[in-house]
């Protein structure tokens, strides 16, 4: 049902975003014009440091280096931008050709002034004969085939020029759209080799608007930075040559509006950047939380938060768009006084030209085409000018992506990256694992702060997670960690994959310090199963198959059987290839944790990392995973996490951690009989179990 209150009424919540949106866009501009003050009185903005360049809200990079960083993008496609550009100013000096027209018109063919006699200056003996100049003068109706000849020629040089023009932009276009996928995989490729914890940061949905608007506007600097300049500058230039030839005194007049186009980029333009930089940092933070809000629409219903949600939606949107506006003002600012400046210009050489043909010094012919040039004089310095203000988005758009680009990838720089790394063959390990007096703190994150801040404190760290810890796997062993939460189990783990680096001691594989050897090679031997298990948008078989790029569907299929998997997916409406949504949306946990096992299987792992790898199973299929696992397990080196103890009774060695520090190591039956730690975690759980 309509509402009663009309269609443009808002809710409360609505209301209330565009206030604090208000409040906050005012803080914004203060800080903004601050910004632009230490911008104005800094000697080299584009010198300014890493740390320095995270920190700042404003352009980080000078013009000269966002160029010489898209000149090198543009390595291997240079031929064809030249080539375009080559397209481009013979389409352009093409157009020239067309205003001539006018005076030829006019002073040869409508008026007697200087009159077909007046050509003769300008063609050969054999074309005045042919056209009888001699007769035209006499009578004016033998001048028809010339004006017939003259709209033939502006038309067929119309013709081509417009034909070349959109060959090179179809040209141009091609290499923008190269330029763009080569970015964007730049900027993937890279932005899965960043740190995990900074990856975090970015979350999902906030990395996709990076890669696809930011690296995409990047792109866009093709047109904006290249083709459409050089178009204007080649009919500048072409345009005052043939003022010069009309008239050099009027060219003298014209020629005072150019140095405006610096003064406008110098003092205004060149402030836009910062702003849109901006807009582009709010649009990913809003990427982000959509994705998010999305991704979790479970708790936001199960919580009742989706007004809530919306509201925080409704809030950055509004903060977006009164940043938008901002920019829009200034950049329309620029464009409104070009459009004026434009029929000033008009008028100035109506009035003086017009004063010079009534003083016989010019031709009626020689004031038409000197007008149609003035105007082409100023089209191309109008669009140089609105050209500058809209590349300054997409400079923002280069700049954050090299940001992204130039950010040190995961355990990159330093002595260990200047290190040769040893590849690790997965028929040479033999499977010893072994920490030793492993100390680990996750650098310190501090809240109420900026991204940017959080980074440039990166070097900090935390209390530690893990103190002096020393575990050893030896090949083929299962060794179980078992503790309360926070005690440091996945954290150990995640050593053992290598997503961190121990702050002291240090991780090996038979013997050799996991720092040196090289990283994808070695986590090819790595087999991984967390309790939170993800998913992709895809087939069952395509995420049992993402372990192994060659997998055959025979291989997905004893893969599936192995974790328990293959009856269920049987039941499935399309089998293994039944689409199972974002994050295996359309399964249940315990259907997800062993696709997830099936995975792990099909990757035939040297070292196996099982974090609660049954936690989602009921009691009937835990018991058939279990018995799976024991299959998987066998053969290989196997760290397990597990809060139910009954899942480890046969390990081979089993770590009890406690606020970061070995409690006790033994088997099972030792352990129990110690009368330590874990058998009093052992005497709670099978005292539920009793009471269950």
């Amino acid at each position: 049902m309509p509402d009663a209150r009309g269609p443009l009424y808002l809710p409360s919540c609505v209301r209330r975003s565009s206030k604090v949106s208000s409040v906050r866009f005012a803080r914004y501009l203060t800080k903004r014009r601050r910004a632009a003050r230490e911008e104005s009185v800094a000697e080299s903005p584009h010198e300014i440091d890493a740390t320095d360049r995270r920190r700042a809200k404003g352009p980080t990079r000078g013009f000269r280096s966002l160029l010489t960083s898209i000149w090198a993008i543009l390595a291997g496609q240079r031929w064809l931008l030249g080539g375009c550009l080559l397209l481009v100013t013979v389409a352009t000096g093409l157009g020239l050709v067309v205003p001539l027209s006018t005076k030829i018109v006019i002073d040869y063919v409508l008026t007697d002034a200087p009159g077909p006699q007046g050509l003769a200056a300008f063609l050969p003996s054999g074309a005045v004969e042919w056209l009888d100049l001699g007769a035209m003068q006499s009578d004016r109706t033998s001048r028809t085939p010339l004006l017939v000849i003259t709209g033939l020629a502006v038309l067929v040089i119309s013709v081509v020029a417009a034909g070349v023009a959109l060959w090179a932009r179809w040209n141009t276009t091609r290499l923008t759209k190269r330029v763009q996928v080569n970015l964007r995989r730049r900027a993937f490729e890279h932005a899965v080799r960043l740190p995990v914890g900074r990856v975090g940061e970015l979350k999902s949905g906030g990395v996709a608007s990076l890669l696809r608007e930011d690296a995409g506007a990047a792109g866009d600097l093709i047109f904006s930075l290249i083709h459409n300049p050089w178009r204007a500058v080649v009919q500048l230039l072409g345009t005052l040559v043939f003022l010069a030839l009309i008239d050099w005194r009027m060219l003298v007049g014209a020629l005072a509006l150019i140095p405006l186009v610096y003064i406008t980029d110098r003092f205004w333009i060149r402030r836009i950047r910062p702003i849109y930089r901006d807009i582009r940092r709010t649009r990913q933070r809003l990427d982000a939380q959509a994705t998010e809000a999305f991704g979790g629409i479970r708790v936001v219903r199960g919580f009742h938060r989706g007004a809530a949600e919306a509201a925080r939606f409704t809030r950055d949107t509004h903060y977006m768009t009164r940043q938008e506006i901002l920019a829009w003002w200034r950049t329309r600012l620029v464009e409104q006084s070009w459009e004026v400046l434009i029929p000033l210009a008009s008028a100035a050489v109506l009035l003086y030209g017009g004063s010079r043909v009534l003083g016989g010094e010019l031709s009626v012919g020689d004031l038409m085409a000197f007008s149609a040039y003035v105007l082409m004089l100023l089209g191309p310095v109008e669009s140089l000018v609105s050209t500058s203000a809209q590349m300054q988005t997409n400079l923002a758009g280069l700049d954050r992506t090299l940001d992204l680009l130039d950010e040190p990838r995961e355990f990159e720089g330093g002595s260990e990256g200047e290190r040769e790394k040893i590849e690790v063959l997965a028929h040479e390990v033999r499977g010893r694992v072994a920490l030793e007096g492993v100390t680990f703190a996750y650098p310190r994150r501090v809240s109420k702060k900026s991204v940017e801040d959080a980074e440039a404190d990166a070097h900090l760290e935390s209390v530690p997670v893990l103190t002096g810890v020393d575990v050893v796997a030896e090949p083929g062993q299962t060794v179980a960690l078992v503790g309360a939460s926070g005690s440091g189990k996945t954290t150990l783990c995640n050593l053992i994959a290598r997503f961190h680096d121990p702050s002291a001691g240090r991780v090996t594989l038979d013997g050799r310090d996991l720092r040196e050897l090289e990283l994808d090679s070695y986590r090819r031997l790595l087999g991984i199963v967390e309790q939170d298990v993800f998913l992709f948008d895809g087939t069952v078989a395509e995420n049992i198959a993402y372990a192994r790029r060659d997998a055959t569907m025979e291989d997905v299929r004893e893969a599936a059987r192995v974790a328990n998997a293959d009856g269920f997916i049987g039941e499935l409406e399309d089998g293994y290839e039944t689409l199972i949504g974002e994050r295996g949306v359309r399964l249940s946990g315990g259907q997800k944790q062993r696709l997830a096992i099936a995975r792990a299987v099909l990757a035939d792992p040297r070292i196996l990392i099982l974090d609660e790898a049954t936690s989602n199973l009921d009691s009937e299929s835990e018991r058939l995973i279990q018995r799976s696992l024991d299959v998987l397990m066998k053969g290989r080196t196997s760290f397990v996490i597990a809060h139910r103890l009954s899942t480890i009774r046969h390990a081979d060695q089993i770590v009890v951690l406690e606020k970061g520090r070995v409690l006790e190591t033994g088997t099972h039956a030792e352990l129990a009989a110690a009368g330590g730690k874990y058998a009093y975690l052992l005497g709670l759980q099978i005292e539920g179990a009793g009471a269950g």
